[in-house]
């Protein structure tokens, strides 16, 4: 019987943008990353191309769920563009990102194939993205691989992620929210439908099934002497001028 461990992720950067629907020129965002988004990153760090479900499956059969460190700000953009041929203008789109967020997106399922992906992370085949080609990952993704694990116990136990500068300004939240997929003997009453499940990333027709989501909680799980983000905070000589010249 194989083992079933977790494989852990730190998304963050200056723009992220996770649509689960599109309508014409309004592009959205959800409030946190989504599993084919996450399924998607994944899939183009191991090389598999948009056409190969085949391979595509047992990434998509990983049980999925996601920390919110820190929810970020939703903002609105414009985009302009012209036909590449005819040049001529395209409809204005509106378009929509999390700004300055901070989430730890996990997955879990066979042991080997996890770290497969793991090392894919290290040396994709494709850059990642957070949602969208321009919204690169501030650093790399890859958090941890925890064997023998399961979600729920992982997210309940990964230092909180949030930048620095979030830190520093809010304090800390007496829980953080967790969206996670049931698992097998769970009952769903409690959960919600999201069409999210990735079936197909062919350019031809995306094609997405329906999952169960349930929200929970976990309470801040802080690391000692601060974690990782006691590291270079490049705004933190323009906050001590500001703080003098107050």
């Amino acid at each position: 019987m194989s083992r079933t461990s977790v494989l852990a992720l730190r998304l963050a950067g200056p723009l992220q943008s996770w649509g689960a629907s599109s309508r014409f020129t309004r592009r959205t965002t959800e409030s946190a990353p989504t599993k084919s988004g996450v399924i998607g990153l994944l899939a183009a760090a191991a090389g598999i191309e948009r056409g190969d479900d085949e391979r595509l499956a047992p990434l998509a059969a990983l049980r999925f769920a996601v920390r919110m460190d820190q929810p970020g700000t939703r903002i609105r953009d414009f985009h302009t563009a012209h036909h590449g041929v005819t040049g001529a203008s395209m409809p204005l789109s509106e378009r929509f990102y999390l700004a300055d967020a901070v989430f730890v997106a996990a997955v879990e399922g066979d042991h080997t194939l996890l770290t497969d992906l793991r090392a894919a992370l290290r040396t994709p085949a494709y850059p990642p993205y957070l949602g969208r080609r321009s919204c690169p990952p501030a650093e790399p993704v890859d958090l941890a691989l925890y064997e023998d694990a399961h979600l729920e116990d992982v997210l309940a136990s990964v230092p909180w992620q949030a930048s620095a500068w979030y830190r520093r300004r809010h304090r800390t939240p007496q829980a953080l929210t967790v969206l996670r997929e049931t698992a097998t003997d769970e009952p769903t009453t409690t959960a919600d439908v999201q069409r999210d499940q990735p079936v197909t990333f062919d350019a031809a027709g995306r094609r997405h099934a329906l999952r169960t989501v349930v929200t929970d909680s976990v309470s801040t799980p802080i690391p000692s002497g601060g974690g990782p983000q006691d590291a270079h905070d490049p705004f933190a000589a323009l906050e001590a001028l500001e703080n003098e010249s107050a």
